[in-house]
């Protein structure tokens, strides 16, 4: 597809879904998609058979995401991060978010890589690694304020390892399909189920959000309620 062929498509499906994109943004957008299709020529990356349905699962849901991101949040992990989505997308509309990506496949990471230069994005690092041997670095323990995966299958020993990641507080982005209850039944403390939003509605996608709660905090105190002096916004 044509870059310019691509910006319109994208213009169209992202105003469809109530999103307007700067120029900028556009045009970081279609280049990330164009680098991603290159290189899933080569490597099996994500499916690009439908152009509609991949601007939509692929960009559109992170940049509909980006929306929940906290005010206060800055650095992101996203595990999986295969064809970057949506982590990129994520980062390019949150640009002060600090990035780094987890993935397992070599040639994977060296795609991520490819776009981190390509795209020229700062505060974004590549870990080449499965996400349980990343528990021992003293530097990624409890240091995100945002982590995202799309989540296949949510289990409670994922997230039982995904959580050691978070801050206090923190919040869990799980991008989902349509199917499933609201609410996972894999959450397991500290975690706490937030909230369940629709992303892309022709595709009835859905984002699931659990936050960290401290140890000790009451859970499923509704949203607004007065906790004592603690912060629940952050």
């Amino acid at each position: 597809m044509a870059p310019r062929d691509f910006s319109s498509r994208l213009i169209r499906r992202a105003t469809r879904a109530g999103l307007f994109l700067t120029d900028d943004l556009t045009e970081q957008l279609s280049t990330f998609y164009a680098l991603l299709a290159r290189w899933n020529q080569k490597i099996n990356l994500t499916a690009l058979q439908n152009p509609d349905e991949a601007i939509d699962r692929l960009i559109l849901e992170p940049l509909i995401a980006a929306r929940h991101v906290p005010a206060t949040a800055r650095r992101l992990m996203d595990v999986g991060s295969g064809g970057g989505s949506p982590a990129i997308p994520l980062k390019l509309a949150v640009p002060r978010l600090a990035l780094t990506m987890v993935v397992v496949k070599a040639r994977k990471s060296a795609f991520l890589r490819e776009a981190v230069r390509h795209l020229e994005l700062k505060d974004t690092d590549v870990e080449n690694a499965r996400i349980e041997e990343l528990l021992p670095k003293p530097g990624l323990h409890e240091a995100f304020d945002v982590l995202s995966m799309r989540a296949v299958r949510v289990e409670s020993r994922t997230l039982l390892t995904l959580q050691a990641f978070l801050k206090t507080h923190g919040q869990l982005f799980l991008f989902r399909g349509p199917h499933g209850p609201a609410t996972p039944p894999a959450i397991v403390p500290p975690l706490e189920w937030l909230e369940t939003v629709p992303l892309v509605e022709p595709l009835q996608s859905r984002l699931t959000t659990l936050v960290k709660r401290q140890i000790g905090f009451p859970m499923n105190v509704p949203r607004g309620t007065s906790t004592g002096g603690v912060d629940r916004s952050s």
